[in-house]
């Protein structure tokens, strides 16, 4: 997993078509905003448990597992 530090304002660029922006932070919570191709699904990680089921989202280190190239 890649963990990056953001203030407001300040973006990271995933594959050169999404842009993610951190728009406001409040106390605990961050707002981020996306721009992303329209065939590009976006959506908050319980909706998309709500839509593909439960189990449907890899774990961080499945994630990560999937990332890193056979040794």
């Amino acid at each position: 997993m890649l963990v990056l530090s953001r203030k407001k304002n300040e973006s990271v660029i995933i594959n050169n078509d999404i842009v993610i922006t951190v728009i406001e932070i409040r106390g605990d919570k961050v707002r981020l905003g996306i721009v992303a191709p329209k065939d590009v699904p976006v959506h908050r990680e319980e909706v998309y448990v709500a839509i593909h089921g439960p189990g449907s989202v890899p774990s961080a280190t499945a994630r990560q597992q999937e990332q890193q190239p056979p040794r």
